[in-house]
């Protein structure tokens, strides 16, 4: 029987019952399922219990050299908890013989929602109309509504796909940008390819969905900001370096933008003395858009189907291996 070792989550009730449910599915599959959460991260024990599994499920936290090189000769798989991995070293794993995947498709309903969720709230000003509640003020903040408005989305993959079909609901008229545009997924859903200079300048809100690459870092800048409409909204749920947060900060201080929402941020978790406080026109999460119970639980089983697939030398998903020179 080969041994997943899953590192993610915390001791609450909800990872308890989900990681029960993944050890009988698990089972299933004649895979042993072992819960080691890492709050706070613990590189010596992790070393130790990859050395004893033959696959990971390995969350946010850097995955390189001073793991890989320590890691014996059983385990060849890790599994990202999520689709990012911009926290793990390619190069280093695949030198090693270890396969790095990542659970595409399965958050990307939870992810989705909470854009527009942000989205939503940010257009609506619900902060803003909360805090001026909580002065004791009854002050009524007027909104703007989503219906048939012009919405940019940055990264159309299955994030970004799930949020097209969502805001269909809205009669929206939906912009994309992506590297490597779908165009038959775009033809299907009335979306349009457009470039960045189309989007900052025409949409009445913004989504980023794209990896954290160094080709994102700070794509979302002073420039780009200062190029949307006044009451237009930004929000992201990808990676927090993709806007630069000082140039956002200025530019909702200054109410040059209509508002913004984030769930990721440059440093995680973000500090309470953050100027971002300050603000009444942005929405902040703690990078909890794929923390569903349904997601959550779509990501425990594609990892164990991963793991399954893996070990028997059968073809993984679409976009799952993102190391194929591992070998």
């Amino acid at each position: 029987m080969k041994k997943l070792v899953s590192f993610f989550g915390d001791k609450s009730d909800v990872f308890v019952k989900l990681n029960e449910e993944a050890e009988a599915y698990a089972k299933t599959k004649d895979i042993e399922f072992v819960w080691k959460p890492q709050l706070p991260f613990d590189q010596e024990d992790v070393i130790r219990e990859l050395n004893d599994a033959d696959a990971g499920l390995i969350d946010v936290e850097p995955y390189g050299e001073p793991i890989f090189s320590r890691m014996g000769d059983r385990c060849k798989l890790l599994i990202r908890f999520g689709v990012g991995f911009d926290a793990v070293d390619l190069k280093a794993a695949s030198a090693h013989g270890i396969a790095i995947t990542r659970t595409t498709g399965a958050n990307k309903t939870g992810v989705a929602e909470m854009a527009l969720t942000h989205i939503l709230a940010a257009r609506r000003q619900l902060h803003l109309n909360r805090k001026v509640m909580e002065s004791g003020v009854w002050e009524k903040n007027i909104g703007h509504e989503m219906l048939g408005k012009r919405v940019g989305i940055l990264g159309f993959g299955n994030i970004g796909v799930c949020l097209a079909k969502l805001l269909s609901g809205f009669e929206c008229e939906i912009l994309a940008y992506d590297p490597y545009p779908n165009q038959k997924v775009a033809d299907e859903l009335g979306v349009k390819f457009a470039d960045l200079d189309e989007i900052f300048t025409t949409c009445d809100a913004i989504s980023i969905h794209l990896p954290y690459l160094p080709s994102t870092h700070h794509l979302v800048d002073a420039a780009r900001l200062a190029q949307m409409k006044e009451d237009a909204v930004i929000v992201c749920t990808a990676r927090g370096n993709i806007i630069d947060e000082d140039a956002l900060y200025d530019a909702l201080k200054a109410h040059k933008i209509g508002g913004a929402g984030l769930d990721v941020f440059a440093q995680e978790p973000l500090s309470k003395d953050s100027k971002l406080f300050e603000l009444d026109n942005i929405i902040l999460t703690p990078h909890v858009s794929s923390q569903t119970y349904d997601s959550l639980w779509n990501i425990y089983k594609k990892a164990i189907d991963i793991m399954d697939a893996f070990y028997k030398g059968e073809e993984l998903g679409r976009g799952d291996l993102v190391n194929p020179d591992y070998k």
